[in-house]
């Protein structure tokens, strides 16, 4: 009789534990399902801004059409990425080299830099780099804690046949950020 009670406590204490792993690794799912969502509002909402740039811009540096086309099928391409990490990830990073330099191009129009419109645009756009940055800091945070639960013992015993699986970061080349030097008149 003692054995059966040993038996019927290991088991509910296995069972316990059990629950708890998996609510565990649910949760840490779920932060990373958050953190994703959050990065993606970011990244809209630099994608919202760039036609208005765009545009602001484009009435001061008309002959930078080459540029302007790149921005907008870089940003197309970005959009098109959808919610998988690494592919956006590399459609982003391609589109930050045009971004600096369309930045750079409105930075050589005197005229332009006094614009309050470009300048309201000029600060959401560095506001949203930053807020990109932090949302991206989170995402690849909770990637670390799930990715660091599912490996680890006993956790990793019930991730596989419960569909748990480690996640990719997000990651954009930061080397694309640094704004070119532009020079409009002549050497």
């Amino acid at each position: 009789m003692l054995g059966t009670y040993i038996l019927i406590g290991l088991g509910v204490i296995v069972l316990v534990a059990v629950i708890l792993i998996y609510n565990r690794l649910v949760q840490k799912r779920q932060m990373v399902r958050n953190g994703w969502a959050d990065v993606d509002v970011q990244l809209k909402r630099r994608s919202d801004l760039i036609p208005r740039l765009i545009e602001t811009v484009r009435g001061y540096a008309a002959h930078e059409n080459t540029l302007f086309q790149e921005v907008v099928a870089k940003r197309g391409a970005a959009l098109a990425a959808g919610d998988d990490p690494v592919a956006r990830g590399t459609a982003e990073s391609a589109l930050s080299q045009p971004m600096a330099r369309l930045v750079a191009v409105a930075e050589a129009y005197p005229d332009l830099k006094a614009n309050q419109n470009f300048l309201d645009l000029q600060k959401e756009l560095v506001d949203t780099e930053n807020k990109i940055e932090m949302a991206r800091r989170f995402f690849n945070g909770a990637v670390r804690e799930l990715n660091i639960a599912v490996e680890s013992f006993p956790a990793n015993l019930m991730a596989g046949p419960f569909g748990f699986q480690q996640s990719p970061f997000f990651e954009i080349e930061t080397a694309d950020r640094a704004l070119p030097s532009v020079n409009f008149r002549g050497a």
